[in-house]
């Protein structure tokens, strides 16, 4: 499943993080791939533990944690620290897969990425190139978001960010480790979630709603793993 959650910042604020990124102390990006796809990086980042990245980032899981259609999608356990990045002067990535555990720094913690997440920081009238493609089950998906937007997409997809010809392309990246580890469940799970939302919309009451509603924490009961 790939999903776009829309306007996670107000453009005020995204004027006022967009200052401070401009101003950031940016390293290369290299630092942080890893022994294949270091070949395939060419962009810039915050360094992890940077003070701008954890107050930007603070701010975002807040309201993540916050936004039903996030929750429903993503049934989040665990969350890598997100990270910030920056492609410009022909910046790319090429076809790559995330690795499958990241170690979070400074912590025992282990996260499994089963979600992929971008927040765009710059429009798209702000850059040439800079689209990321992701392979799924229904093809190649480029994605190019206004800023304040977020893509969701499984860690299982290959993927690529395409050179940056022009302007700056700012976002911030991270993983999801699931309450429910495979695609197509969670999948399921949110549709579910979905049409029990619209028929409590249209036909409060109904009874049928408390049998969907039962079906829909039984499977979750039986997929979760926590």
């Amino acid at each position: 499943m790939l999903l776009h959650i829309p306007q996670i910042f107000s453009a005020a604020e995204l004027a006022e993080i967009r200052q401070a990124l401009n101003q950031a102390h940016w390293i290369d990006g290299k630092t942080t791939a890893g022994h294949l796809s270091i070949q395939l990086k060419s962009n810039l980042q915050l360094a992890e533990g940077d003070p701008l990245a954890r107050s930007i980032s603070e701010v975002m899981l807040q309201r993540l944690w916050k936004t039903p259609q996030f929750m429903s999608a993503a049934l989040p356990n665990k969350v890598y620290p997100p990270m910030f990045n920056c492609y410009t002067e022909g910046g790319t990535f090429g076809f790559h897969v995330d690795n499958a555990v990241r170690d979070i720094p400074k912590s025992i913690e282990r996260v499994r990425t089963d979600l992929s997440a971008t927040l765009f920081f710059s429009d798209p009238n702000e850059y040439e190139g800079g689209e990321l493609i992701i392979q799924d089950t229904y093809g190649v998906q480029p994605v190019k978001l206004p800023a304040g937007s977020l893509v969701l997409y499984p860690s299982t997809s290959v993927h690529q960010v395409t050179p940056v010809t022009k302007g700056a392309r700012f976002a911030s990246f991270f993983w999801i480790q699931s309450l429910i580890r495979e695609d197509a469940q969670r999948t399921l799970l949110y549709e579910l979630d979905l049409s029990i939302q619209a028929l409590t919309q249209e036909l409060p009451g109904n009874p049928a709603l408390v049998q969907l509603s039962s079906t829909y924490h039984n499977l979750l009961r039986r997929w979760v793993e926590v």
